[in-house]
């Protein structure tokens, strides 16, 4: 089996979102002895966010420079990845109610017609089903559905929302909220969040 690990904190080994993704991975690998692991931090080594350039070479409307060919092939690196793996565990933690900009430029990479998603006769169809992708979101505040700041989580509604497009129904959230409550917050939160994750591997 193969695990992706996705990273997109900008924070470093502080990042909460870095920890339990972290811990996610470990959890796997006690699951599936033998497990491919392919680590991708895209705060340390972005994707190119996407331009007009790139889609007029998709489409081989203007000639390729090196530096943009490079930029495709690194982009095409991403999408097989993505697709070789049985198992997706990203790190996203909610940056003003959405996720990094990071994490947006690879899913543009991954949303690629007649490789993760195609338009039929009935609508779109999800091309990259089968898969399990287990989140781990850290948030400053509180977004679930019961608060009133519910409207404003554009983050892990996004990301259900792109995955189960790209038609992966396995999507899982680990979440720690109010992490920049408070210190006393932010620990109740990890040993939640370290909590779901053990239960990943009972």
């Amino acid at each position: 089996m193969n695990l992706l690990h996705v990273d997109s904190s900008i924070l470093g080994p502080g990042s909460v979102s870095r920890q339990i993704s972290a811990a996610i991975v470990a959890a796997e690998q006690a699951l599936h002895p033998g497990l491919t692991v392919v680590r991708r931090d895209l705060a340390a080594e972005p994707v190119g966010h996407l331009s007009g350039l790139h889609l007029a070479a998709a489409q081989g409307a203007v000639p390729e420079t090196d530096a943009l060919r490079d930029d495709v092939a690194a982009g095409q690196a991403a999408l097989e990845e993505f697709l070789a793996a049985d198992i997706v565990v990203v790190g996203a933690p909610m940056y003003n109610f959405g996720i990094p900009s990071q994490l947006k430029a690879w899913i543009d990479r991954l949303a690629v017609a007649g490789r993760t998603f195609r338009y039929g006769a009935n609508g779109p169809e999800g091309l990259a089903g089968g898969k399990t992708v287990i989140i781990a979101s850290s948030r400053g505040g509180f977004y679930g559905a019961e608060t009133q700041a519910a409207f404003l989580d554009h983050q892990e509604t996004y990301l259900r929302g792109v995955f189960g497009f790209f038609g992966i129904t396995d999507i899982r959230f680990i979440r720690a909220e109010g992490v920049a409550m408070g210190d006393e917050q932010r620990q109740q939160a990890l040993d939640n969040a370290n909590a779901e994750v053990r239960a990943l591997a009972a």
